[in-house]
């Protein structure tokens, strides 16, 4: 028997009629002849940059057993074109837009935040902290809890959209960084972007990425996340959008039981456009399957108790 099933979650002041959107990168306009885009819980473009950039160097993407490894290098048409015409272009849509920015600076991070925070067509804003800091040593920000902290901080102070920190796997503890960007002001955490990695071919012995290395994602990397997902959710108190590796409903709940309250999907859409959708309607057929009435009830449950909350 099919029940009425409530899958709205809430990411700070954001409501979101469904867990499930698309992780930055992995998602355009072009899609919108295969799906309604009204059906995701919300729309993430490619993160941007304040300057137009031509990206890394080719090739950017190759496969790797269960995954793939990419090296686009944030290629962006700049803040202005996003103005102009990449946000207008989701107007017609009921769903909320979530921008990701992307910059070489704190103060950088700031002056894009308060330019796009003051479109009302913008929802959240994702704050790619999780891409090298090019002015700087060539580490991400989100690799250092200070610079994360004041970079939080900082943004902050410009906007009151909420906020979502975009960290990065490739720390030691992932735990401190997003303890410090809860207190720099964020309202909710993506864990996470891809894992650097590096792939050979064996018969010219070059990289098989022209920038050397790469994020690998894909279904080799959920197990790692999952377990970063149900760190996070120990050490801090803010919601969590799981991201990397989720091909499945099944991999979205598992997430979710971790302690993520929503889901990006990158990788499944390449395989499979419409990857969102039928994960979507994979989570509902699980909850009608556990009798799970509310998607809520299921956050952060793997470790409190094995009884599932019924309607």
């Amino acid at each position: 028997m099919n029940r009425k099933l409530t899958l709205e979650v809430k990411i700070g002041s954001l409501t979101l009629k469904n867990p499930i959107m698309p992780a930055s990168g992995a998602f355009g306009e072009d899609m919108e002849n295969l799906f309604d885009f009204n059906l995701l819980g919300a729309i993430v473009p490619k993160s941007i940059t304040k300057f137009p950039r031509g990206g890394n160097a080719t090739p950017r993407v190759c496969e790797t057993p269960a995954g793939m490894i990419n090296s686009i290098g944030i290629q962006s048409k700049g803040l202005k074109y996003y103005l102009e015409h990449t946000i207008p272009s989701y107007r017609k849509y009921k769903t909320p837009l979530i921008s990701s920015i992307s910059a070489e600076s704190v103060d950088e991070y700031a002056e894009m935040a308060e330019i796009i925070g003051k479109s009302n067509d913008i929802s959240a804003i994702e704050l790619n902290i999780s891409c090298p800091n090019l002015k700087g040593d060539g580490k991400a920000f989100g690799m250092d809890p200070d610079l994360s902290y004041a970079l939080i901080r900082k943004v902050r102070e410009v906007t009151d959209k909420p906020l979502i920190a975009k960290l990065t796997p490739n720390v030691t503890s992932i735990q401190e960084i997003s303890i410090a960007c809860e207190k720099g002001g964020a309202d909710g955490l993506n864990v996470a972007n891809t894992i650097l990695a590096m792939a050979i071919d064996v018969h010219t012995r070059k990289p098989k990425i022209g920038n050397i290395m790469g994020g690998i994602s894909g279904p080799a990397i959920k197990p790692i996340i999952v377990r970063m997902i149900y760190q996070v959710h120990q050490a801090s108190g803010l919601p969590i959008i799981g991201c990397g590796g989720v091909m499945t409903g099944e991999d979205a709940i598992e997430m979710i039981l971790a302690g993520a309250t929503a889901i990006q999907v990158g990788t499944a859409s390449f395989v499979n456009p419409l990857a969102m959708i039928e994960i979507l309607k994979e989570i509902e057929g699980y909850m009608n399957k556990y009798s799970i009435c509310d998607i809520n009830d299921l956050i952060g449950k793997v470790n409190i108790s094995n009884q599932l909350t019924g309607c």
